[in-house]
């Protein structure tokens, strides 16, 4: 069983407009922890999520979490939810339940805002006050943060650019605090992950060669971050397409439902292998019958590398090409409609061979 997380107890926000200041670096070691104040709204964190431990401990809650319920159940919410629309009680009470069950909710990333927090290290138990950044999902009316410290799995942080090109992404979370006074709440998605994962391990689908959702999260030039199951993986451009694509961001964005397909799947070591492309059959088959050696085809140069030429045909084959010995590199650039002749394949690497003749 894997070393269980020193788990956070509380945060609390101390200011909550919004700066364009770099965040601090926030180490995984450092958690939200208690800090009561009688002027500022605290978060309480929950207990392991279940399927992480078994189903003894997975009830256990810590003797930290027991003010913060305690102060949550001394609420009156027929008063503080009397004058609130019909949506807006399904809103609340969505959180409420999350809160009390750690049922999983789900939500859209509208923003990333970089708030103060007071933290308490797992490791020195000194109280702090850090900057972080949180994702900020907002399912109706009522604001849900997602802070960067609760953002990921244990030892798969990432980044602090990386969330902040999020806004879109779909993702799960726990709802650990509400303040209902000041009409917020702060969630983990951490604590979501965990239960994905614990699903996805009981079910058939983790299976090789099963075809599962998958969910863009972030996305750049060359490597693309989605969420599988509870699981963050990169995908470069080989994994997404057959064909080249210049920029990722043009064709997938956050918040993009995928199929993909199982490749492997490891549970004690917490590694998913996952394709994209391989949803699809491969465009290379039986290419040499559509398009012989000798043929002309209108292609789109995609991109090039070392003097090189990419092209894709309408069918999503790639070419290789060269240029024609009048042509030179600067009279086309990537985007431009040409006129390529195949002239051999290569069935080991499955590669098609041409040289641009025309546009």
């Amino acid at each position: 069983m894997p070393r269980k997380k020193a788990e956070p107890e509380v945060l609390q926000e101390e200011a909550m407009q919004q700066e364009t200041t770099q965040a601090e670096e926030t180490t995984a070691a450092e958690q939200p922890a208690l800090e009561s104040q009688a002027e500022e709204p605290t978060v309480a964190e929950p207990v392991q999520p279940y399927g992480e431990e078994d189903s003894t401990a997975a009830e256990e809650t810590p003797e930290s979490n027991e003010p913060e319920k305690k102060s949550f159940y001394d609420l009156d919410f027929r008063v503080l939810d009397q004058d609130l629309s019909p949506e807006q009680q399904q809103e609340w009470n969505t959180i409420y339940a999350s809160f009390r069950s750690r049922s999983v909710m789900r939500g859209t990333i509208i923003g990333v805002d970089p708030h103060t927090m007071t933290v308490r290290s797992a490791q020195t138990g000194q109280v702090e006050t850090k900057r972080m950044y949180c994702a900020v999902i907002v399912p109706f009316r009522a604001r849900i943060l997602i802070p960067e410290t609760e953002m990921w799995a244990e030892s798969e942080e990432r980044p602090a650019f990386v969330l902040r090109n999020m806004p879109g992404a779909q993702i799960d979370f726990v709802i650990t605090h509400v303040d209902r006074e000041a009409g917020f709440a702060i969630g983990s998605r951490r604590l979501a992950l965990a239960s994905r994962r614990y699903f996805f391990s009981t079910q058939p689908l983790h299976q090789p060669g099963s075809r599962v959702p998958c969910h863009v999260l972030a996305v750049g030039p060359r490597r693309c971050l989605v969420e599988c199951y509870g699981y963050d993986v990169n995908l470069s451009q080989r994994d997404m397409s057959y064909a080249a694509i210049p920029d990722l961001r043009e064709k997938y964005h956050p918040g993009d439902e995928l199929t993909c397909m199982v490749k492997q799947f490891d549970r004690k070591a917490g590694t998913l292998e996952i394709s994209v492309k391989e949803t699809v059959p491969n465009p290379f088959d039986e290419a040499s019958l559509r398009h012989p050696v000798g043929c002309r085809r209108r292609a789109i140069i995609s991109g090039k590398y070392a003097g090189g030429v990419f092209c894709n045909l309408p069918d999503g084959a790639v070419v290789m090409c060269r240029y024609s010995f009048h042509y030179e590199d600067s009279d086309f650039k990537t985007g431009d409609t040409v006129m390529v002749v195949i002239q051999r394949y290569d069935e080991g690497k499955k590669q098609i061979f041409g040289k641009i003749v025309g546009r």
